[in-house]
């Protein structure tokens, strides 16, 4: 299989667990909402995609087009983890 195909088809994926990730908030939010699950999901779901970007982005060498694939997955992937996080530090100061 040819290495370009490869690196495109896992830059489309990685940019799938961002999108999973923000209709699960939207779907899960409210006020009986478990918000530590949320957490979880967004962070576990992140970090699959960060990891199957940066495999994109190895595999894409060389491409423009493949490369902006892979960096937007990857950009998708970090906004999330990093929002993820500030919920759990609110949460933490909230309970404090």
């Amino acid at each position: 299989m040819n290495k370009s195909k490869v690196g495109t088809t896992l830059g489309f994926l990685s940019i799938l667990p961002a999108i999973v990730s923000v209709i699960f908030y939207y779907t899960e939010r409210g006020p009986n909402a478990d918000i530590y699950l949320i957490i979880n999901i967004s962070g576990v779901l992140s970090i699959i995609g960060i990891i199957l970007s940066v495999i994109s982005l190895w595999m894409s060498k060389g491409r423009i087009s493949k490369l902006l694939i892979g960096l937007i997955g990857l950009i998708a992937n970090l906004v999330i983890l990093v929002l993820a996080f500030l919920l759990l530090l609110a949460m933490g100061i909230g309970e404090a």
